[in-house]
């Protein structure tokens, strides 16, 4: 595939994606879909990487993800033309709903159809959840899986800055580095 094939397909399928999905997990799901599945670009542990990469920078994910994966397929122009097509679809909506407004808003279809759309993500969160988990309990490390219900526990059932549980995380990652370039010296 030639570059600017590479360019025409991440701006094209980035603005599919982001036209079908509005939040940033349902996009992260199509994402995978279709840059591993379909497009063979990447494999699923380097798409669970970027996954992992994305929620834990500032910003939308969706944006954020479609600047690593077109960073990753063609430099600087894959990521423009990326977060190019991820941007485009919401702008208009929000244009479109912002002049439609008053309308919008008093018609009983849009109201069902966005409950309908809740459901929809609803499913896309729990195919990304899933997928997360089935790599890390693949990869037979179970101490992610309990600091992932420790984490949701965290989240969940305290009123904590998030800030203490991301110095956590860092902190357990930084332990279990040590402990595995303490295996590797061995």
């Amino acid at each position: 595939m030639s570059r600017a094939q590479k360019l025409w397909v991440l701006f094209s399928t980035s603005f599919a994606i982001s036209s079908m999905a509005n939040s940033g997990f349902a996009i992260l799901a199509l994402m995978k879909r279709s840059f591993v599945t379909r497009y063979g670009w990447f494999t699923e542990e380097e798409m669970d990487d970027y996954v992992a990469l994305v929620q834990g920078a500032p910003g939308p994910m969706g944006v954020n993800a479609a600047l690593i994966v077109g960073y990753q397929v063609a430099g600087a122009a894959g990521a423009l033309c990326a977060v190019v097509g991820c941007i485009v679809p919401a702008l208009a909506i929000m244009l479109l709903v912002t002049y439609f407004y008053e309308y919008v808003i008093s018609y009983e279809y849009v109201r069902v159809f966005m409950r309908g759309m809740q459901m929809g993500v609803i499913a896309m969160l729990l195919d990304v959840l899933l997928g997360l988990l089935s790599g890390i309990w693949g990869k037979r490390r179970p101490h992610l899986v309990v600091l992932v219900v420790l984490a949701f526990c965290y989240v969940r059932f305290t009123r904590l800055s998030l800030l203490y549980l991301a110095l956590a995380c860092v902190a357990v990652g930084l332990v279990r580095a040590r402990a595995l370039a303490g295996e590797v010296r061995k």
